[in-house]
């Protein structure tokens, strides 16, 4: 079945999952691990991670999209609705990235769920990505704005904050402790934000290549300039004219890594490179950490570091 057809049907699924479970989970009892704790669905790792950290032991977390899935392609399956309306909390980063939220929420408005858009009160970017041989509306997850905001450790810290105040809101009884996990988080974002710009501070240039336009927060906020191969949509391919821009680009700036992403093909970027003779290298978007990287002790802290060293191989000559 081709695209548009998909395109077509995925709306008329999403809202027979939601007849389905606003009829059979209207009167649910939720069926908690620990009755004496939370439970909370967050969409993807980050708001995952985020939450972790300010609910601590107080709540059950589930991670609702599997590592291995690029966030921008996933549907949820009649289980995943199901989850999402016994919970107490469900934690998402916008209508802009998990864009099958409304007719979710819409479905839910039977259950006791609380629903948390962890971007509530940032100003998102507009989308210009450029028409490489297709129309946004053929897209099946095009963006109007850009909603990768927590790839920026400033507007993290406004992420955390909605998601201590819904905590809060769905657990009073706890609010004393979820608010000092919650500052204490802060304080290390705070500090993370603090060694992006030290040690960016006197660096010898300030533009990168990345495979898709994913880092304009980042870059806006240390004054970067994000060159994308593609616009915001991981499987956008550019065009012949396109890559030969990119090509002039990166040599009239010395450009000699080109950044990709582990969930997403890395075709565009290694053609780039191939022709350029530069490397490539993962710019990670943390939507996806695999149980493997977090038993290791990586997480959303961690895995910035690494980025922030990616980027020094561009940045400093």
């Amino acid at each position: 079945m081709g695209r548009e057809n998909m395109k077509g049907l995925k709306p008329l699924v999403l809202c027979l999952l939601a007849i389905v479970f606003v009829t059979g989970c209207s009167d649910k009892q939720i069926d908690k691990t620990d009755e004496n704790k939370i439970d909370i669905v967050a969409t993807f790792y980050p708001m995952y991670d985020f939450t972790k950290n300010i609910a601590g032991d107080k709540a059950n977390i589930t991670l609702l999209i599997p590592s291995t899935i690029e966030p921008h392609d996933w549907e949820p399956t009649p289980k995943n609705v199901g989850d999402i309306q016994k919970a107490d909390l469900f934690v998402y980063n916008s209508t802009d990235m998990e864009t099958w939220v409304p007719t979710i929420k819409e479905s839910a408005s039977g259950s006791n769920v609380e629903f948390i858009e962890a971007s509530k009160g940032i100003t998102l970017l507009e989308n210009h990505e450029e028409e490489e041989g297709h129309e946004d509306e053929e897209h099946d997850h095009s963006h109007e704005v850009d909603p990768h905001v927590w790839l920026s450790p400033v507007l993290a810290i406004k992420e955390v904050e909605n998601i201590t105040d819904a905590l809060v809101k769905v657990d009073p009884e706890n609010k004393a402790y979820y608010q000092k996990n919650s500052e204490a988080y802060i304080e290390k974002l705070k500090n993370l934000d603090q060694k992006f710009k030290t040690e960016l501070k006197n660096r010898d240039s300030s533009q990168f290549i990345t495979q898709h336009t994913a880092f304009s927060y980042l870059a806006n906020e240390y004054d970067l300039v994000q060159v994308p191969i593609a616009g915001l949509s991981p499987d956008q391919e550019p065009s012949a004219a396109k890559l030969a821009e990119l090509k002039d680009f990166a040599k009239e700036h010395a450009i000699n890594v080109i950044y990709f992403e582990e969930l997403a093909s890395t075709k565009v970027a290694n053609t780039l490179a191939e022709e350029l003779g530069a490397k490539t290298e993962v710019l990670n978007t943390l939507e996806g950490l695999s149980e493997k990287e977090q038993e290791a002790g990586k997480d959303y802290i961690s895995i910035m570091e690494e980025n922030l060293n990616q980027l020094k191989k561009t940045l400093f000559k």
